[in-house]
């Protein structure tokens, strides 16, 4: 129908070991939970292809979804980031960022909406009222959410050169099957390889 507006898409933007982890990729002090002392783990991989590939994604982005931790994290950090040059500043601090809680009270950065309740039905809401995409970077436990209800349509996943051996695995024991498009792939100069995926349903099976 003329007119008609088009279901925003979710994407995720996830950094990962190759042995899936993907906590506290940006520092020591990120997230220590269960003892995590690996933090920062991304760190030396920072190269220009990689701040290129932000700035790619940065460049369609509509609205954030953001889980609880992911958010007091960027929240401390990004609002103090002023330059108007810095194209992931200035998208982080002037669009909608809607943070997952059901613990967080107040959110005092700007254009910043608490949701709770039925999630599957507000990020579903999200997305039809989303111009633009409505991108999740991170936020690790709330992407295992959404894509256990086949809410995230893309994942851009940043595979780096490290094996933990522990922290906090992406896909973890339980996940749902699913079966995903491979729609791209680059390698940075640093080594970092970065595989894009659509998401395509149930996985098929067959026999050698």
């Amino acid at each position: 129908m003329k007119g008609e507006r088009t279901m925003a898409k979710l994407s995720l933007t996830q950094f990962l070991t190759l042995d899936g982890v993907y906590q506290a990729p940006g520092g020591p002090e990120e997230d220590t939970t269960g003892g995590f002392d690996l933090g920062g783990w991304s760190v030396p991989y920072g190269d220009e292809d990689f701040g290129r590939f932000i700035n790619e994604v940065f460049g369609r982005v509509g609205a954030f979804l953001l889980g609880r931790r992911t958010y007091e994290i960027f929240a401390s950090y990004w609002p103090k980031q002023t330059d108007p040059a810095d194209p992931v500043a200035t998208k982080l601090n002037s669009l909608p960022k809607y943070v997952v809680s059901t613990t967080l009270k107040s959110a005092d950065w700007e254009n910043t909406t608490i949701i709770g309740g039925d999630l599957v039905k507000e990020v579903t809401t999200l997305k039809e009222r989303t111009d633009g995409e409505l991108q999740m970077h991170g936020s690790g436990k709330l992407a295992q959410t959404l894509m256990a209800h086949d809410l995230v349509d893309k994942l851009h996943l940043v595979v780096f050169p490290v094996v933990l051996g522990k922290g906090m695995r992406l896909f973890p024991e339980g996940a749902t099957p699913t079966a995903f498009k491979h729609i791209e792939a680059r390698t940075t100069g640093a080594g970092a390889a970065i595989h894009t995926y659509e998401l395509a349903g149930r996985p098929e099976y067959g026999s050698y």
